[in-house]
């Protein structure tokens, strides 16, 4: 775990700090809700009724009621195993609880994918691990491989405000076409620590996809984790166009994964990968769930994988971050991960290609390439035609 500065703002440390394991973060978020005097705000996709979900379950209603305005957001569909009643405790003590985006086949597909813990605006969590045993471990000998940052004061304030208008958007009984007419869910902050970028459902423009590309057009050296891999055209052939033009290119990506069609989708890329020149590990020890890209100096951290899912579809958030001290931990961490990685050489992955295996992964890019994007589309046009139809109906 990297050290933070000494000064401290509200009781937490100035500068940003970067954890190596889920545990380490983990504890440190418990922390920062035990020490909050002003208010908590978490937002995750899964929470599940677990040790370390009653851990965190338990120190919220404590907040609580020390008169901590406590603010808790889950996804409806990541968090379906959780009892609606499971927060009932932080109701009655004071605080608030919201399901993003409850189950309607006609919105399901847009999910609120984001990762964050903000504690007195003073100090934030934003990482790719949600609060499930899962990810309990070191992602080495225990627990799925993950990754999270604390960041200062800069980017609380301002992931705080992030949270409130999805708070807002998950009110109780939304409108289903609120939450895509709302300008929320495409966003660049720039902070003078770096800067802060959001997705979400839209086809007008994908400003987190811009902003990677940008980032790897420029770089000479490209260091990728993505425990889902499936970006788009734009960014594959940007890859490739700077492994052609000599900048190093190496993706770390899945060898044991909790979504074998996206491993499979996934892998129907490294033909045309590897010949580009770009090469390709596959991490070993445990579950990949690391979400992490170095361009050069550029460090980018958060929920977002490299797949259209999350630069087209869901809510998603990054922060962009170049501290000297932040480039170098990341670094390591990537550097961790490498060693203890298999690498994927051309002649090798040719020569494991059966028929089958092609068909299957063949037919999972074409479900989660085409098919799943396209329902997406589908279901936001659907909701921007009741846009038009409300507006039309207040004139």
């Amino acid at each position: 775990m990297s050290t933070p500065t000494n000064n401290r703002v509200d009781g937490f440390p100035v500068g940003c700090e970067w954890f190596h394991t889920v545990d380490d973060a983990l504890e440190k978020m418990l922390d920062a809700i035990a020490c909050s005097q002003k208010s908590v705000r978490l937002e995750v996709y899964i929470f599940d009724k677990s040790d370390i979900g009653e851990r965190f379950r338990v120190a919220l209603v404590e907040a609580s009621r020390r008169g901590v305005a406590v603010y808790v957001m889950v996804d409806a569909l990541g968090s379906y195993d959780l009892p609606n009643d499971y927060f009932e405790a932080l109701k009655k003590a004071g605080g608030e609880f919201r399901w993003f985006n409850p189950l309607r086949l006609k919105r399901i597909g847009f999910r609120d994918h984001r990762k964050m813990l903000v504690v007195d605006d003073a100090t934030a969590f934003v990482g790719g691990f949600n609060i499930a045993e899962a990810y309990r471990g070191d992602g080495v000998t225990k627990g799925w491989h993950d990754t999270s940052v604390r960041l200062s004061a800069e980017f609380a304030l301002e992931l705080g405000r992030i949270f409130d208008s999805m708070f807002q958007l998950a009110a109780e009984k939304p409108r289903p076409w609120v939450r895509f007419r709302k300008n929320v869910n495409q966003r660049v902050i720039t902070t003078p620590q770096g800067q802060i970028i959001t997705s979400g459902p839209n086809w007008r423009g994908f400003k987190m996809q811009q902003a990677l590309c940008a980032a790897v057009q420029k770089a000479r050296r490209i260091q990728i984790i993505s425990a889902y891999f499936l970006p788009p055209r734009q960014i594959r052939k940007a890859l490739a166009k700077a492994a052609k033009r000599g900048a190093i290119v190496t993706l770390i990506l899945a060898a044991k994964t909790d979504v074998s069609l996206a491993q499979s989708a996934a892998r129907r890329l490294y033909t045309g990968l590897l010949k580009a020149g770009i090469r390709i590990f596959e991490y070993q020890p445990q579950v990949l769930h690391s979400k992490l890209f170095l361009f050069d100096d550029a460090v980018f951290v958060g929920s977002a994988n490299l797949d259209k899912r999350s630069l087209h579809i869901n809510y998603e958030l990054l922060v962009r971050l170049e501290t000297h001290h932040i480039t170098e931990e990341a670094r390591r961490f990537f550097e961790q991960a490498l060693s203890r990685s298999q690498e994927i050489t051309l002649e090798q992955w040719r020569k494991s290609r059966s028929f089958l295996t092609w068909l299957r992964e063949q037919w999972a890019w074409f479900l989660l390439a085409q098919v799943d994007p396209y329902l997406a589309y589908r279901q936001f046009t659907w909701l921007r035609g009741e846009v038009l139809s409300e507006t039309r109906k207040k004139k």
